[in-house]
């Protein structure tokens, strides 16, 4: 799409099955960041090669902005609903971005609580740095889940870290919806050279186009 900026694409995969390494209750893990994690809950997996992910753009790339995106809690289809993905950022331009970029492209998003300092002592472990599953599931977890990624960075990194909880709207019953493709490319379309990406990008305008010359092209593009 003719993206300006340095872009990257870091996938956070694992297989998830049973061996004679599998993770158990209890154990600890050291993660990429070098903190580590007690295991609480083996079914809070995700979110473990997702705070290596964030921990890897951080250290490795040299990135300044890091979104993570993922099927990571049922609860946020509880938290935001069947068809709002969760946003949890620190930086409220961008989470006020990603509102306005899930209008313009139809995938669309709501803010979770971003509360640290009182949110992550849901983590305490008494023999690590953290758990990887809260303690009360009745205190915003799907928040939580995204500060657990965080933590990884750091809560005083100065960069911008957006995070995307998309379990609910990834599906409707067995099909899968195609959500995030659309955000992803209204969200950052200010860094590409394709006028209608610029048009509809909340953040920036590709200063080489005037409005009126975007907007015939968008329109040329919708005949398309």
């Amino acid at each position: 799409q003719g993206f300006k900026d340095n872009l990257h694409a870091v996938f956070c995969l694992a297989e998830n099955a049973v061996g004679p390494r599998a993770t158990r209750p209890d154990d600890i893990h050291v993660l990429y960041s070098g903190k580590t994690v007690e295991i609480n809950n083996t079914d809070a997996e995700g979110r473990l090669i997702l705070a290596d992910g964030v921990a890897y753009a951080c250290k490795d790339l040299g990135a300044d902005i890091i979104l993570d995106m993922a099927t990571l809690t049922g609860a946020q289809g509880i938290a935001t609903g069947k068809y709002h993905a969760a946003v949890l950022t620190n930086n409220e331009e961008w989470e006020k971005a990603c509102v306005k970029a899930g209008r313009n492209c139809g995938d669309l998003v709501h803010p979770l609580v971003y509360c640290p300092e009182l949110h992550f002592s849901e983590f305490t472990s008494a023999v690590a740095d953290m758990k990887n599953s809260v303690a009360d599931r009745d205190n915003t977890p799907s928040s939580c889940a995204g500060l657990f990624i965080a933590s990884h960075i750091g809560f005083d990194w100065p960069g911008v870290w957006v995070h995307i909880d998309i379990a609910a709207p990834v599906h409707a019953g067995e099909r899968a919806t195609g959500y995030g493709v659309a955000l992803l490319l209204s969200l950052f379309g200010g860094a590409s050279e394709d006028p209608l990406l610029n048009l509809v990008s909340p953040l920036a305008c590709n200063g080489d186009s005037p409005p009126e010359e975007m907007e015939r092209d968008s329109k040329r593009r919708r005949l398309v």
